[in-house]
């Protein structure tokens, strides 16, 4: 299996380092935690990563545009989210999909399907 370089987005501390320890337990590498979206937008459109975790909720702001962003660039995403479904876009509703509170053991079963969407190289 190739590692895969992860960016993270978000935005409460203790939330975001459990899914970096995760992702490099499952044998990945963190390429970013951010937890603004205007930061997150930023890496979205230009920074090195091949998949994404997001929070879509970011101190109470909505980061609807990161997954259209992200699609637009080939690069599959995971919502991990404490609004079960009602917090996954419509029409990104084939996305994993990690409820909070989680297991890690739930965050490697969505970067294996992260893997498996993010293809050779």
């Amino acid at each position: 299996m190739t590692a895969l370089r992860i960016l993270i987005v978000e935005d409460e501390a203790l939330i975001a380092f459990m899914l970096e320890d995760a992702v490099t337990e499952a044998g990945h590498v963190v390429a970013a935690t951010i937890g603004n979206i205007t930061d997150a937008m930023a890496f979205a459109v230009s920074g090195e990563f091949d998949a994404a975790l997001l929070d879509m909720n970011l101190n109470g702001q909505k980061a609807h545009a990161l997954p259209v962003t992200l699609t637009a660039r080939g690069k599959p995403f995971a919502f991990v989210t404490g609004y079960g479904d009602a917090g996954v876009l419509e029409q990104f509703a084939d996305a994993p999909l990690v409820r909070k509170p989680f297991q890690a053991s739930e965050v490697v079963e969505a970067l294996a399907q992260l893997a498996a969407r993010a293809g050779p190289g």
